[in-house]
């Protein structure tokens, strides 16, 4: 992984991400969260949304996995399905297991008992997430209380313990400040703190470095990393930033369109894309290599999730596309690499060359 790193040493250098994946404790054979086929639509007055199509993943002890898309591939509507957060208008279809049970299947009591205990989040925006007129240690304390019957002391020497954790200075102190009096870097640690407080199994991660300074993402990703490990649970990183893949994640997996359209572990993401959007995603990354010229945005714009094209849903904006892929969609299959899963009906083409950003390349440089 460290080679990854160095190869792409524009995108980490501009993040500041510090965090090596060799320093991460490597994932145990137990399996904590399984999801099966996941689909969630939205009935609408223009139509249905269909915000996620056919996600599918599993979850070990310690793994960090990569969902990298952009914004609107339905990243953080299949991780709210997870939580059962989503509107009550949501059709949500598939399994989603947590240790063998369908939590799709569970009452809405034994779902609140779940959310928060054995799999918690880290909201995008730790501003709206905390309630501006209680105090930082009240919200942490009712997030120990909501799960456990103990004394409310006992509660909040356990939120102190949480923000020393995190590393916010003077924590007994900062329990009576309220979140206001607190910066974005801070205000993003105490949203870690109560997302691991009842030492989950599972913490989702949206976003938890947006609208941070590059300094302070490094310190919140090695923050999360550190306090995985602590509590031995496994994390669903939701980014847009390959550099902290890179740095952080076992496995990624790519969505385009509300589906999968990729699915590897780390290193083939970098080294070996098999599907143009993966491709596009990189060629756009800024880098020391490129340092002087263009980049190599993806032309166009995803498509609407209510209106979906009938073939591939990148064939607009994909350099390899052809008849097929404006007919039929391709399947989530599988490519050259071992557990290596693609939807491209022309994997083997982004096979054939060394660099396959160079398709995007060769069309923008044409234009220019």
């Amino acid at each position: 992984m460290s080679e990854i790193l160095n190869s792409h040493d524009g995108v980490v250098e501009d993040t500041h991400v510090a965090v090596r994946l060799e320093d991460v404790r490597p994932p145990s054979d137990e399996e904590i969260l399984r999801v099966e086929n996941l689909t969630v639509e939205f009935p609408t007055d223009d139509g249905i949304v269909h915000a996620v199509r056919g996600v599918s993943y599993t979850l070990h002890e310690r793994e960090v996995l990569g969902i990298v898309g952009e914004s609107g591939s339905g990243k953080s509507v299949s991780s709210m399905a997870v939580m059962g957060l989503l509107p009550r208008n949501a059709r949500i279809h598939g399994k989603i297991l947590y240790r063998g049970d369908d939590i799709l299947k569970m009452s809405p009591r034994r779902q609140r008992d779940l959310r928060g205990k054995k799999i918690a989040m880290v909201f995008q925006d730790p501003m709206t997430a905390l309630n501006p007129v209680y105090t930082v240690g009240d919200q942490l304390a009712e997030a120990v209380l909501a799960h456990e019957l103990m004394p409310r002391k006992d509660a909040l020497a356990r939120a102190k313990e949480m923000l020393d954790l995190v590393g916010i200075p003077q924590a007994e102190a900062r329990l009576r400040a309220y979140p206001h009096e607190f910066s974005g870097g801070m205000r993003q640690r105490a949203m870690i703190a109560m997302a691991v407080i009842n030492n989950p199994d599972v913490i989702i991660a949206d976003e938890p470095t947006t609208a941070l300074d590059v300094t302070v993402q490094a310190q919140i990703l090695e923050k999360l990393i550190e306090v995985k490990d602590a509590v031995n649970a496994a994390i669903v990183l939701i980014t847009h930033d390959l550099g902290v893949i890179a740095g952080m994640a076992h496995k990624v997996l790519v969505m385009y369109a509300g589906k999968p359209v990729e699915v590897t572990d780390t290193d083939s993401i970098f080294y070996r894309p098999r599907m143009p959007y993966t491709a596009g995603l990189l060629g756009s990354m800024p880098a020391l290599e490129t340092t002087g010229h263009r980049l190599r945005p993806i032309k166009g714009a995803p498509p609407s999730l209510i209106n979906l094209p009938p073939g591939c849903p990148f064939s607009p904006r994909c350099p390899l596309a052809d008849e097929v892929c404006v007919t039929r969609e391709p399947e989530l299959m599988l490519t050259d690499g071992l557990e290596h899963r693609a939807a491209c009906h022309h994997w083997e083409k982004m096979a054939s060359v060394e660099d396959p950003t160079v398709f995007f390349r060769a069309e923008s440089e044409i234009k220019g």
